[in-house]
């Protein structure tokens, strides 16, 4: 199961939702809707994702929330690791080979390790108060 077909599915069965109506009225098989939610599909499309807020009724951080899940939830993944560190090849052939041997705190714990990384990557961007915008007032 994908990160975004979870959430899907939970949406659905919080609200009292039945699979058949929802793919009717997103367009799609429920047979489609059933695979993607079990993460035998591909990342969703953004007219499906559109289409899964309207339903929802969802907005605000809760749709950029359901967004940022479908982009992370390509069951087909494939990193290219050209031109970086000899070990982050190793790294990622490792884990394409044995994720499914991972329990779910090793997968905490290696989701804990990425998390960190993107904080300080964060940190190290500049932010708009860094950047120095030049004055175009009085230079015509």
């Amino acid at each position: 199961m994908t990160p975004f077909g979870e959430r899907v599915r939970q949406l659905r069965q919080e609200r009292g939702r039945m699979l058949k109506d929802m793919a009717a009225h997103l367009g799609v098989s429920s047979a489609y809707l059933s695979a993607l939610e079990r993460g035998e599909r591909g990342k969703p499309t953004w007219t499906l994702i559109q289409g899964v807020l309207q339903y929802f009724h969802i907005i605000w951080d809760e749709a950029d929330e359901l967004t940022r899940l479908a982009d992370l939830s390509d069951p087909r993944v494939k990193i290219d690791t050209a031109n970086t560190d000899p070990k982050a090849t190793l790294l990622a052939n490792r884990l394409a080979r044995e994720i499914r041997d991972l329990t779910p705190e090793e997968l905490d714990a290696m989701m804990a390790v990425l998390d960190r990384a993107q904080e300080r990557e964060r940190k190290a961007a500049p932010s708009l108060d860094d950047v120095q915008v030049p004055s175009t007032v009085g230079n015509r």
